[in-house]
């Protein structure tokens, strides 16, 4: 099948696309890759068997040779004649080894046993080796992000209004934070990811029928496997595994999904004309408009909100595939297939975000511009609460009515205050200080530097100071 006979974006138009994208995650997302797992599971299971004396070493070392010879296209034409996935790979693999060792291969196991922990490995693996060095790489790059604009007085806004003052950097850093969480969210349910080998409907069955005669315990036994691995058995199974560790890494992915179209979105709107507190540079020969020439647009932000419309609701998908009548059904076999692409999706749009935000550059000059059009109204949550600090009985409505008369006369708040004599008595008691930041606002942004350093600063140390990661 050529590149534009594929149905899906994601292969002829996202990771497909992008080489470097494309050969960091086909060994994990491609559906020769899950043959791979599949097969590395049947393989390691023979491993367990031969650890435990069950079956020799030299058959177990056949065993691994022969899968890294046997090919999806095979499995699938086995499949076609046989109409059963997992049997047709062990018919394949069967087929690669002595008459020996073929007893030994799916012995003890049901399909559920490979295709869980085949799933779980499959996962884990792409987590640790892709998914989370893309959100650490934008993670690092917001954090420098923040630093660079800690400092920076910004107006904040509640509800698409100016409210107070805060800096470019306390803002950022709130998407440093969501981040991290994430972060640590889909790592720890990563590691949490669980397999099995317990049989066809759960119970240990077949490994319990011979254990004594083999000198095996069926758990010992599953948990010994399930280590070469590096996997840890579930904690109950039927015929499946317990299917919340795989919800939990999806949640934990799609939510993470949120946090990146929310920081694109925000982004965006920061980039509007009448707005433009960051400016993207954009590639030379980018084309923004098919009629208006002078226009840029903030495609690659739209890009990620659109994305993650596409995978977000793939989680109600996840919900539905909790559910399995008695020890298993097939109602969520192709439905579950289908979560990889969410995975995927992740990738495409943090690698996407990741760019754009390596090329914007903050414009202090149209930041300070919006800061301006309002500092002085926004002074009234200063006074308020100045007022009643001290001792003013109704110091919100006393200033509502002022700032409503001001903004009616088109006069400054911070102007006007001085002049009220109702409220002379509590002015006369502001220090020195207080009344500096009522007369220039822009110094009314809390703790906001402080907060946006110390936000960078436990998130790096969270995520960064330790050798592995």
């Amino acid at each position: 099948m050529e590149t534009f006979d594929a149905v899906s974006p994601l292969d002829y138009r996202y990771y497909g696309e992008n080489q470097e994208l494309f050969e960091q995650l086909k060994p994990f997302v491609s559906e020769g890759s899950y043959v791979t797992y599949l097969l590395k599971v049947e393989a390691t299971l023979v491993q367990a068997m031969a650890n435990k004396g069950i079956c020799s070493p030299k058959i177990a070392k056949e065993v691994e040779q022969a899968y890294n010879r046997v090919t999806p296209a095979e499995v699938y034409r086995e499949e076609q004649r046989i109409q059963h996935n997992i049997r047709a790979l062990v018919n394949c693999l069967k087929a690669k080894i002595s008459p020996p060792a073929m007893p030994y291969i799916h012995l003890f196991a049901t399909s559920a046993d490979i295709m869980d922990t085949a799933a779980a490995l499959r996962f884990k693996e792409l987590t640790h080796k892709v998914i989370i060095p893309h959100l650490n790489k934008l993670e690092r790059l917001l954090i420098k992000i923040t630093r660079q604009g800690k400092d920076i007085v910004q107006m904040g806004r509640t509800h698409g209004q100016h409210a107070v003052p805060i800096t470019f950097g306390f803002g950022m850093a709130e998407y440093v934070s969501r981040l991290g969480n994430r972060i640590e969210a889909i790592r720890l349910a990563a590691d949490n990811l669980r397999g099995q080998l317990s049989g066809a409907v759960g119970a240990y069955n077949s490994l319990a029928l011979v254990g004594r005669e083999l000198n095996i315990e069926p758990d010992d036994f599953e948990r010994e496997f399930l280590n070469l691995l590096g996997l840890k058995p579930a904690s109950h199974s039927t015929q499946i595994c317990e299917p919340e560790y795989v919800a939990d890494l999806a949640y934990a992915v799609t939510s993470c999904f949120s946090v990146l179209a929310n920081l694109a979105d925000d982004m965006r709107h920061l980039q509007r004309t009448e707005i433009q507190e960051i400016v993207e540079q954009p590639d030379k020969d980018r084309v923004g408009s098919s009629t208006m020439p002078h226009k840029v647009n903030p495609k690659d932000f739209e890009n990620v909100k659109s994305l993650w419309k596409a995978f977000m609701p793939r989680m109600n998908t996840v919900f539905m595939d909790q559910l399995s009548e008695h020890q298993r059904d097939l109602t969520n076999s192709a439905s579950s297939r289908f979560l990889m692409e969410v995975m995927v999706g992740l990738v495409c749009a943090t690698h996407r975000l990741t760019s754009v935000m390596s090329k914007i550059t903050i414009n202090e000059a149209a930041i300070s511009h919006n800061v301006n059009l309002s500092k002085n109204q926004c002074v009234a949550e200063a006074l308020y609460t100045l007022l009643a600090v001290y001792g003013h009985p109704d110091a919100h409505e006393c200033v509502r009515k002022l700032a409503q008369r001001c903004r009616e006369k088109g006069i400054q708040l911070n102007e006007q205050m001085w002049k009220e004599a109702a409220i002379k008595p509590y002015l006369d008691k502001f220090s020195a200080k207080q009344k500096e930041v009522l007369l220039n606002p822009e110094q009314y942004v809390g703790t906001s530097a402080r907060k946006a350093e110390s936000v960078c600063s436990l998130w790096e140390k969270r995520l960064f100071d330790t050798p592995d990661r």
